[in-house]
Formats: C-alpha cells, structure tokens, sequence
C-alpha cells in the first residue's frame, strides 16, 4: 500500500512545507534534520561498534577461560603422586 515516495510527491511535500514553514525557515529546518540524521547514525554506529566489541570480548574472555582450565588440569596431572617417581 505504501511504497517508495516519488517524485510528484516529494514536489507536494516540499510545497506544503514552502507553504507552512516559509521560505527563510526552509533551510534552517533542512540543516537541523541533516544534522539529527547525521547524529543518529553516528549513534547507532556506536553503539553497534560497542556491541561488535562487546561480542568480540567475551569470546576471547571464553578462550583464555578454556587455556587456563586446560593448563590448570595439565598441570594437576603432572603434579599428582601417582606421576612422581622418587
């Protein structure tokens, strides 16, 4: 039902706004949305970054959990009586 915005309706859109907002608003209106948007994605850039981070750390917290429980139970076999020979 609703799809892409084309051009005849992009042309209604910025004349009903010409119409409201008037012509010395228009471009200051146009730069605080630009700018919202480019804050909004540099926000959601960052959170993803810190979720990408977060994932990433916790896998290699994960790793270095099973290399010491590895190494911990190497060296409980090498250290039990039964290994020693005197």
């Amino acid at each position: 039902m609703f799809g892409r915005i084309g051009i005849p309706e992009l042309v209604l859109i910025l004349g009903i706004a010409l119409i409201v907002f008037g012509p010395r608003k228009l471009p200051e209106i146009g730069r605080s949305l630009g700018r919202g948007l480019r804050e909004f994605r540099q926000a959601t850039q960052e959170v993803s970054n810190e979720v990408t981070r977060s994932i990433n750390f916790d896998d290699e917290g994960k790793k270095e959990d099973e290399k010491v429980i590895k190494t911990e139970a190497v060296q409980e076999e090498n250290s039990s009586p039964e290994n020693k020979t005197d």
